[in-house]
Order: C-alpha cells, then sequence, then structure tokens
C-alpha cells in the first residue's frame, strides 16, 4: 500500500506540473505536510514524550533495587547457577563470582512503599507519580548496540528510532520547531551518535533535531552579517523554487525534506532563540530544577527546555545525559562517581514531573527514565568498586500520559540478578509507550527495500498493561 501511495503521489507532481502541483506545493511550504497531526489508531492517552536517557548504564542497584542479601554476602561467591552460561562485557572469569553490595542505604516512599535509594531523594518524592518496572530487559550488552537497540528496536544501523516513529505516526503540533528534539548534558556526547535520533529507512523529516545550549541552538542558524531579511527571504524562495521544480520531475519525498528544512530553519531563526531564553522564567521555577544560571549548559536546563519545547507543541524530546558507566578504576569509581551523577539529574528529573503536573501538562506527556542496561550484582574491579554491564534486569520509570503512579513492577531475585515475575522487553517498552499515544505498534510499519519495519521488530511484543491506569 505504501508503495502505491509513494507511487501515486509522483505521479501527481509529475503530471500535474506548475498546474495543480504547484497549489499542492504552495500548502507544502506552509506547513510541512509530513508532519501536520494525524488521527491514531485508537483514541491515545498521551501525546507527547519525553524520554531522559541516562547514557551508560545506570546501576539499578544503587538506585531502586534494595536487595538486603546482596549486602549482607558482599564479597562472598555468587552461586554459579546464577552466572552459567551468561556473558559479560568487560569481566575477567576470576571476578565474576564477588558480589558486591552497595554502599547507599535504601528507605521506602510514598503510600506505594516504593525503595529508592538515598542517592535520590528527589525522585523518591514523586514515587507515587510514577511507574517503577525493575524487569527491564535487552538483548545487547555493549553501549553503543544496545543504546542503538533501546532507541530504534534494532542492535542494526538504518532502523528509525522511537522518536521518529512517533513523529510518522502522529505527526506535529509545533509550526516552528522540529517534531522530534534532542538535547544532551554530560562531557561528550554518547555512544552511537546521531544514530540514536535518527529516521533510518523513514525519510529524513522525522529524525531528531540536536539543539546546542551554547551559541546559535543549531550551527549556520543566524542570518550571516550584512544579509537583510528581505535578501534572505529572497534567497529561501530562490531555493524552494529550483527543489519545487525538481520535486514535480522526480517525486522524490528528501526533496520535499529538503524544502521543508529550509522553511523551517528560516522560521526558527526566531522560535528556537525565543525557546532557548529561559530569563522569563520565574526564580520559583529555576529553584524547583535546581538551576543557578539560566544560561548554563546542564541536565537541568535540559530538562525546563523540554517542559517548554512541549508546551510548543514538539511531539518527542530526547534528553541524554552521558557518564552513567561505572565499571570501576579511578574515573569510574561506584561508590564515588554514582552519588555525583546521580546529583545532576535527580531534582531535575523530579521537579520536570512536578511542573508537568502542576501546569495540566503531565496527563498528556509521558515521561520516561532509563538507560540502555543495568549493572551486575557482582563486583568488576577488586582495587576498585563498580559493576559490569547487565542486560536480565535493569530499571526504568514511567510518570504521566496514563501511567499507573505509584506503581512497582515486576520482580527480580534476591541478588537483583534476573526477573522471577513480569519480565518486560525493550520491545513491550516500545509497544507500550506507541499504545499510550494511540498507535498499534504492529500496524505502525513503513515498506522499504521490499521488506515491512517497525519499532518492535518481527518478535512478539506485549503492552505492559500492569502499569497503565
Amino acid at each position: 500500500m505504501n508503495d502505491l501511495l509513494n507511487s501515486t503521489r509522483r505521479h501527481f507532481f509529475s503530471q500535474c506540473g506548475l498546474g495543480v502541483g504547484s497549489l499542492a506545493l504552495g500548502s507544502l511550504m506552509a506547513r510541512d505536510a509530513s508532519l501536520a497531526p494525524k488521527k491514531t489508531h485508537f483514541p491515545a492517552k498521551a501525546k507527547n514524550v519525553i524520554f531522559l536517557f541516562m547514557a551508560g548504564g545506570p546501576s539499578q542497584l544503587e538506585t531502586f533495587e534494595h536487595k538486603p542479601l546482596l549486602t549482607k554476602l558482599n564479597g562472598q561467591p555468587i552461586p554459579e547457577s546464577y552466572t552459567k552460561g551468561k556473558r559479560f562485557a568487560f569481566m575477567d572469569s576470576s571476578h565474576r563470582s564477588d558480589l558486591l553490595g552497595p554502599r547507599v542505604k535504601f528507605k521506602q516512599h510514598g503510600q506505594s512503599g516504593a525503595w529508592v535509594s538515598d542517592y535520590l531523594p528527589h525522585t523518591a518524592k514523586i514515587v507515587d507519580d510514577i511507574s517503577l518496572v525493575t524487569t527491564c530487559k535487552t538483548d545487547l550488552f555493549n553501549h553503543a548496540p544496545a543504546k542503538l537497540y533501546m532507541n530504534t528496536g534494532s542492535g542494526l544501523f538504518g532502523r528509525p528510532s522511537m522518536g521518529a516513529w512517533v513523529t510518522y505516526g502522529l505527526g506535529s503540533e509545533c509550526d516552528d520547531l522540529p517534531g522530534f528534539v534532542v538535547l544532551q548534558s554530560g562531557p561528550r556526547g554518547p555512544r552511537g551518535g546521531a544514530v540514536l535520533w535518527g529516521s533510518g529507512v523513514l525519510p529524513t523529516t522525522y529524525q531528531g533535531v540536536p539543539l546546542r545550549n551554547q551559541g546559535d541552538p543549531i550551527v549556520n542558524l543566524a542570518t550571516p552579517k550584512g544579509v537583510s531579511s528581505a535578501q534572505q527571504r529572497q534567497v529561501v524562495d530562490a531555493v524552494r523554487d529550483l527543489n519545487s521544480k525538481r520535486l514535480a520531475v522526480t517525486g522524490d519525498d528528501e526533496i520535499s525534506t529538503r524544502i521543508n528544512a529550509y522553511e523551517m530553519a528560516y522560521r526558527m531563526q526566531t522560535s528556537a532563540p525565543e525557546l532557548m531564553d529561559t530569563s522569563g522564567e520565574s526564580q520559583a521555577t529555576l529553584d524547583l530544577y535546581g538551576i543557578k544560571d539560566a544560561k548554563e549548559t546542564s541536565f537541568a536546563r535540559n530538562c525546563l527546555l523540554a517542559r517548554r519545547l512541549v508546551e510548543r507543541g514538539v511531539r518527542f524530546v530526547q534528553l541524554y545525559d552521558t557518564n552513567w558507566d561505572h565499571h570501576g578504576g579511578p574515573t569510574e569509581n561506584l561508590e564515588k562517581h554514582m552519588p555525583l551523577k546521580c546529583a545532576d539529574v535527580d531534582q531535575a528529573s523530579a521537579a520536570l514531573v512536578k511542573d508537568l503536573k502542576q501546569r495540566g501538562l503531565l496527563d498528556d506527556t509521558i515521561v520516561i527514565w532509563g538507560g540502555e542496561f543495568g549493572r551486575t550484582p557482582m563486583g568488576e574491579v577488586r582495587e576498585s568498586t563498580g559493576r559490569n554491564h547487565h542486560i536480565d534486569a535493569f530499571t526504568m520509570w514511567f510518570a504521566g500520559g496514563g501511567f499507573k503512579g505509584g506503581t512497582v513492577y515486576g520482580q527480580t531475585d534476591e541478588f537483583g540478578f534476573g526477573a522471577v515475575e513480569n519480565p518486560v522487553h525493550v520491545h513491550d517498552i516500545h509497544a507500550t509507550i506507541l499504545h499510550q499515544l494511540g498507535l498499534d505498534h504492529e500496524q505502525l510499519s513503513v515498506r522499504s527495500q521490499g521488506l515491512d519495519f517497525r519499532l518492535t521488530g518481527v518478535d512478539p511484543a506485549k503492552v505492559i498493561k500492569g502499569i497503565l491506569a
């Protein structure tokens, strides 16, 4: 069907030339037709997504998984049955059997009685607004492939990211900002880079657009010195006309994407600086997020920007915060560096949920917190405190958008090694997010090179009904 529609579209543009086709093109210039709001498969519970991605794999055993026996048996061998046949990244077999108890205390919080570590005092105050899933499971145990898997549903390059799928399925409600925006914090970008927010086999109009915190939000967005607004408009119009003539001949979707990119960039010269200027926010709001300088580059400021983006109708916002890779050693010491990373994100993550709630935006916005995988119950480096990559059980949380607050879903064994109740695969998470947005993960697909692609792949995936209101 998609091939037929694309063929018909190409025929329409090529045959209509500058007649009726020019009217269609004119409409396309006014607003990117591919990003216009679209009908859902069924009534939606939410319309926006903010994904707080902790790049590197945060340890669930220092955040949300309270395992008293692990603390009690610290340093003792783990039963072989837990490790037999398992593969671990970067772990020497001689270290594999040593249990590592967390160096942080846990307490129960809220009416739900959810366990949260002392590293996350602000998150502890919103446990009745979030759904904690402790039995998340993925398939890939190295960072870049696992990040790709969490974001695209596949460890292979060329697959659309979740943000691209969402904007493809729903369009956007914003005329002067991209439908899918990416914000980054930490000392470097996430391993994997731009493919994590790419559009893959979908048209590039659906890919994520990174916004910078310093200088121009987008490189080369500002008008060059000496060029007036009228002159710039003439250049944009001339390029549009040339591209339109080529589009009329070929019907190539990527040409229409190029046309819309120029038009969007022109509009963003006003909208992007206005978005990034948080000086109009109240001091109370800045204090809520823990922002000491309204111009600083930080995860906290990115959380505030995420709220401002969904207020303006942006469909999908993804925040990447890096340096959650705590193997041990002088720069990855779990005991020393984990509390610092938690402090970087704890207050702002909780503030985002609170801020959305008090503004009446949380019901329509899904907030996701998590990374690409978790960490082993065993220590990795004897001389320091660290944990290895772990794919069989890790924790993520979800808020807003029809998720049931005050819920702890799934149960792991006494060491937190694997699920003993309600395992949740990455594809189940994807299916659930799409479901809350009114999209059936089995129907949301695109045909490319003779194959049908979808976010959840070909393996069975289920909606996690136990965390939905």
